[in-house]
C-alpha cells in the first residue's frame, strides 16, 4: 500500500508514484499525514551531526563557500541547502507526476478501443454478458467529451483472437487498448480489466471487480466511471449523467437488455424475435428504461427487411417505442434516427430528414444515422449528398456489413459499377454469411454484362437467406434478363405464393416482370405496394432494375403519389 503524505489518500496500485489529487510523491506504507517534511528526506539530513561523518557534496560546497568562520553553522547551513535541493527535486518530480498521471494522461489519451471481453466461464449461455458489457462500455465512453472510441463492429472482428496489444492499437489507430475477462460462477461475477498503452504496451491501470449477478448495474457504472477517470480528468456531473443516460437500476432488466442487444446484433429473423422478447422483458421490469424501448424500436424498424412482413404492421410499433424512449430521454440520438427511418419508410420525406439531422446533432458519431440518412438522399436522387453521408458512416464504422452494402448501392446509383463490385467483394470477405451483401454484387455484375457472375452471387444470397422474398425477386429478375425464362417463371410462382402469405412484397414480383419486358404486369404489382405503402418502394427512383419503366407516364404518377419528384 502507498499513501500520499499531503492528503492521506491510500493507493493499492503499485504502478503509481504520485498522488492523483495533489501530485505529492507517494510513500510506501500507511504514513501519517501529520509527519514532518523531514520524514521524506534521507536519514543523514535529519539526524544529529556526527563529527566523523563524511560531508556530502552539498555540505562540502557550503564549507568551501562559507569556510570555518562560523564553526558548526556552516554544516548546518549546508544541510539546509541540501534539504532544500532535495525538496525542490521531490516537488519537481511530484509536479511532473501530477501532470502525467493526474492531468497529463487525460490530455494524452484521446482514443481507445474497448476489445471484446473474454468469457472465461466456459458457458456459452452467458456470452451475452461479456458481449453486452463490452457494448455498454463502448456506448458509455462514447459520451465522454473529446474521446474517440472505436465502434462495436470494428473491435468485434477481433473477438476470439489472441493479439499483441501494440499490434491492436496500431491496426485500430488508437492510443490505448482496454481488455477484460469475465467469469461467472453461480451468482458471483468477476470482471478483470486492464488499460494498456498502445505504444509501450505497459499497463496504465488495472482493476478486478467482484459482484453478485444482482449488482451488474452498479458494476457497469463503476467500470464506465473508473475508465473515464483514468483516460481523462474527473468527469463533471453533466458528463457523468451522459455516460449513465437511458439506463436502469433494475439488474434483471439490465440483463434482459444485454441479451436483447446480443440477439439484435445477429440480424436473423429468429434472433430478432428473441431480441424483441428480451427488450420487452426489460421494459416490463422497468417501464422507465429508455434504452430498452429504443431497442424495441430498432427491432421493429428493420423487422420487415428480414421477415418480408408488410411495413405497415411493424413501423407503427417502431415509431411508438422510439417516441416512448425519447419521452424518457430526449437526448437519445439513436431513437431520433429510428424515427427518421420510420418516416422514410412511410414516405414522410421532410420529417425523415429533420429526424436524421437531429440524430446527427445529438450524436455526431452514430454511424447508423448517416447510413439511414444516405438512403433518404439516394431515394430523392441527391446522390452526391448520399455519397458524403454514407462515406461518413463508413469512417465511423468501417466494418459494418450493412453500411458497406449501402456504400455499394450508392456507387451503383452513381453509375460506378466497378467500384460497387469492389465494395461488395470487400464486405463479403468480412461477412461471408451476410446474405443481402451479395445482392448489390449481383446487380453490379449484371450491369457490367457478367450475367453468370451475377446469377452466382444472387443464388448465394437466396441460399443464405432461406429463399426470402427480397433475394428471390433479385434472382428472378437476373434469370429473366439473362434469358433463363423457365427458372424465372418458377421463382415468379414461388413469390406470388409468398405474397399471399405476406412473406414477399409486390416489387419483388414486379422486378421479374420487368425482366420479361411486361410493363403492364410490373405496374400492376407496383400499384399493390403503393396501396399497402411498402416502405421500400422508393428504391424504384434509383435502381437500374426500374430504368425501363421511367419513360412511362404510370411511373411518373407512381412517384408523385409517393411524394417524390419525378
Amino acid at each position: 500500500m502507498k499513501r500520499c503524505p499531503q492528503c492521506g489518500r491510500d493507493y493499492n496500485d503499485p504502478m503509481l508514484s504520485f498522488c492523483l489529487d495533489d501530485g505529492a510523491a507517494l510513500l510506501d506504507g500507511p504514513a501519517s499525514v501529520d509527519e514532518p517534511l523531514t520524514a521524506i528526506l534521507p536519514d543523514s539530513l535529519s539526524t544529529a551531526e556526527s563529527p566523523t561523518r563524511t560531508l556530502d557534496p552539498a555540505e562540502a560546497e557550503a564549507t568551501r563557500l562559507y569556510g570555518e568562520r562560523t564553526g558548526k553553522a556552516a554544516p548546518r547551513r549546508a544541510r539546509l541547502v541540501a534539504g532544500i535541493c532535495v525538496a525542490v527535486v521531490v516537488a519537481a518530480i511530484a509536479i511532473g507526476g501530477y501532470w502525467f498521471y493526474g492531468r497529463g494522461s487525460s490530455k494524452q489519451i484521446e482514443s481507445i478501443a474497448v476489445m471484446p471481453f473474454v468469457n472465461e466461464s466456459g458457458d456459452p449461455n452467458i456470452e451475452y454478458l461479456s458481449d453486452g458489457m463490452t457494448e455498454t462500455l463502448i456506448n458509455s465512453l462514447s459520451q465522454v467529451p473529446e474521446l474517440s472510441v472505436k465502434a462495436r463492429s470494428l473491435v468485434f472482428q477481433y473477438k476470439g483472437k489472441q493479439m499483441n496489444p501494440g499490434t491492436l492499437a496500431s491496426e485500430l489507430g488508437v492510443q490505448a487498448i482496454l481488455t477484460g475477462r469475465i467469469i461467472q460462477r453461480g451468482e458471483n461475477v468477476t470482471l478483470s480489466v486492464e488499460l494498456i498503452d498502445g505504444k509501450t504496451q505497459n499497463t496504465l491501470w488495472g482493476k478486478q471487480y467482484e459482484k453478485q449477478a444482482s449488482g451488474l448495474v452498479t458494476l457497469q457504472r463503476e467500470l464506465a466511471s473508473d475508465v473515464s477517470n483514468r483516460l481523462k480528468s474527473k468527469l463533471s456531473g453533466e458528463d457523468t449523467e451522459k455516460i449513465e443516460k437511458g439506463g436502469t437500476n433494475d439488474n434483471l432488466a439490465y440483463q434482459a437488455y444485454l441479451k436483447g442487444r446480443y440477439y439484435w446484433n445477429k440480424r436473423t429473423v429468429t434472433d430478432l424475435e428473441k431480441a424483441i422478447e428480451q427488450f420487452k422483458a426489460a421494459t416490463d421490469r422497468d417501464p422507465d428504461y429508455a434504452l430498452a424501448f429504443a431497442g424495441l424500436a430498432d427491432c421493429y424498424a428493420i423487422y420487415s427487411d428480414y421477415t418480408g412482413d408488410p411495413t405497415g404492421e411493424s413501423l407503427p410499433k417502431a415509431k411508438a417505442f422510439a417516441e416512448k424512449a425519447l419521452s424518457l430521454d430526449p437526448t437519445l440520438g439513436a431513437a431520433h434516427a429510428t424515427l427518421g427511418s420510420v418516416a422514410l419508410s412511410t414516405w414522410d420525406w421532410e420529417e425523415a430528414e429533420k429526424e436524421f439531422k437531429t440524430a446527427i446533432e445529438l450524436d455526431p458519431d452514430y454511424p447508423t444515422a448517416y447510413h439511414w440518412y444516405s438512403i433518404l438522399l439516394r431515394q430523392r436522387l441527391r446522390l452526391d449528398e448520399a455519397s458524403i453521408a454514407v462515406k461518413r458512416a463508413v469512417e465511423l464504422d468501417p466494418l459494418s456489413s450493412v453500411i458497406q452494402m449501402n456504400l455499394a448501392e450508392v456507387q451503383a446509383a452513381q453509375g460506378d459499377f466497378s467500384d460497387s463490385v469492389a465494395t461488395s467483394l470487400k464486405l463479403i470477405e468480412i461477412s461471408p454469411d451476410f446474405a443481402v451483401g451479395y445482392v448489390p454484387l449481383g446487380r453490379a455484375y449484371l450491369a457490367l454484362g457478367r450475367p453468370d457472375d451475377a446469377i452466382a452471387a444472387l443464388e448465394k444470397a437466396v441460399d443464405l437467406n432461406q429463399r426470402a422474398g427480397y433475394e428471390l425477386g433479385e434472382l428472378g429478375y437476373a434469370y429473366a434478363k439473362s434469358g433463363r425464362r423457365s427458372e424465372a417463371q418458377q421463382i415468379l410462382k414461388e413469390l406470388e405464393e409468398k405474397y399471399t402469405r405476406k412473406e414477399a412484397k409486390g416489387m419483388n414480383v414486379a422486378a421479374i416482370y420487368v425482366g420479361f419486358g411486361d410493363k403492364d404486369k410490373a405496374f400492376e404489382w407496383l400499384e399493390k405496394d403503393l396501396r399497402s405503402r411498402n416502405g421500400e418502394l422508393g428504391m424504384i427512383t434509383w435502381l437500374l432494375t426500374w430504368e425501363p419503366l421511367r419513360a412511362d407516364p404510370r411511373y411518373s404518377s407512381l412517384v408523385r403519389r409517393m411524394g417524390l419528384r419525378d
